[in-house]
């Protein structure tokens, strides 16, 4: 069952931006925390933003003043603009939800659920 679809991922400047989306199912996204993460190649995935059902917000260090993680809850959507981009920041970013609880949390594995991912590309 497919429960998100992210989108917006591609190949940018450093120093440009990019806005990814995703678009999730109802009862994927309503009262749900929800989390964006990522993979470089040979690296693991990590954290990279999370925003609770009341819209409160927390970042990885790196990418704190830079991205912003927001959400429409009435188009059941989750966005993260990314600003500033560097070269470091190319990765697949995926999309993630919480099960059961509409807290935000820093750790992946609190997350049931994960989209299939978007590449985006930082060349110097």
């Amino acid at each position: 069952q497919v429960r998100m679809v992210e989108s917006g991922g591609g190949l940018v400047q450093a120093g440009g931006s990019l806005r990814l989306s995703c678009v999730a199912t109802p009862e994927t996204f309503t009262r749900k925390g929800m989390a964006w993460s990522r993979q470089a190649p040979g690296k693991e995935r990590e954290f990279v933003a999370a925003i609770d059902w009341s819209h409160n917000t927390y970042y990885l260090d790196d990418v704190r003043g830079r991205f912003t993680i927001s959400r429409d809850n009435a188009k059941n959507t989750v966005y993260l603009q990314m600003d500033n981009l560097k070269t470091d920041d190319t990765a697949v970013y995926y999309c993630g939800g919480r099960r059961d609880s509409a807290d935000a949390s820093y750790y992946l594995f609190n997350y049931a659920y994960w989209g299939q991912g978007t590449q985006v590309t930082v060349s110097s």
